[in-house]
């Protein structure tokens, strides 16, 4: 079993937002298109094993750029392949408590992402805090970014520490999952992976041709690591980043954390 951590299924008008400029000379071709099906994105999970995607809503200060209702219907259309992560608006918390709440007893979504160099905002900022403690009350876990943005925003509000450490030290009980790694702040991330027995690594937005040595030592190197896979589809396909993962020697237990395993620990799924 393959569980994908980090998936979305965006429309044109994702695809086509500006802020994404400055990324699509790594991937013209995907970029350039009008419009991703949803046939296409489970036709890119058949290929590539993955049995469940944990499918990503997005929403930014000008409002959602892809909704928890589109995500929901995915969900609804093709319940055994896609579960729903809600994203809500973080300059109005107690509305997004709300919507966080209805998605998650409504819907049946497992967790909350909030993406960080889109609101300019790090973790520890006071308008996240409303979200963990209703997070911590449904049994979710919040999923961010960290490391540098890819886009031409500031990376700083996904460096690990001192923000994460800070939420991660006032909510013991919340599962935090940091996407895209962490680079150039692994060091940090992984401090606090081992530091706080709630926080853990996803791969997205790499290819395993790209992981970084102190990753994947960590993952051979640990009994219990706490590494999952994503990819960070469509933008970086599932097929491409995990294409390579038998080279690095991992343990089955090692492997079967990365690929499942973690996962349903985070998400409470399975």
């Amino acid at each position: 079993m393959i569980i994908d951590a980090w998936m979305q299924h965006p429309d044109a008008n994702f695809i086509q937002d500006p802020v994404f400029d400055s990324l699509r000379r790594w991937r013209p071709s995907v970029w350039s298109k009008g419009s991703h099906p949803i046939e296409a994105t489970l036709t890119e999970m058949d290929n590539a094993g993955v049995t469940c995607g944990m499918l990503c809503a997005w929403w930014g200060p000008a409002g959602p750029m892809i909704s928890n209702d589109e995500v929901a219907n995915h969900c609804r259309e093709h319940p055994s392949r896609f579960v729903g992560i809600a994203s809500v608006d973080l300059y109005r918390p107690m509305e997004g408590v709300r919507e966080l709440r209805k998605r998650v007893k409504c819907d049946g979504f497992k967790g909350l992402r909030i993406v960080p160099w889109l609101w300019g905002l790090a973790p520890d900022d006071r308008r996240y805090y409303p979200l963990f403690a209703e997070c911590c009350e449904l049994d979710i876990p919040f999923c961010t970014q960290v490391g540098h943005a890819g886009p031409l925003r500031e990376s700083e509000p996904g460096r690990p520490i001192p923000y994460l450490d800070r939420v991660a030290l006032e909510f013991p009980e919340l599962r935090i999952l940091g996407g895209h790694i962490g680079v150039p702040w692994l060091d940090e991330m992984l401090s606090l992976v081992m530091k706080y027995p709630n926080v853990f690594i996803d791969t997205s937005a790499y290819k395993v041709s790209r992981y970084p040595k102190d990753l994947i030592d960590y993952m051979r190197g640990s009994k219990f690591h706490k590494v999952l896979f994503g990819s960070n589809h469509p933008f970086w396909p599932p097929g491409e980043c995990i294409d390579g993962i038998d080279k690095f020697g991992l343990s089955e237990n090692a492997k079967t954390l990365f690929l499942s395993e973690n996962a349903k620990r985070v998400f409470k799924i399975g």
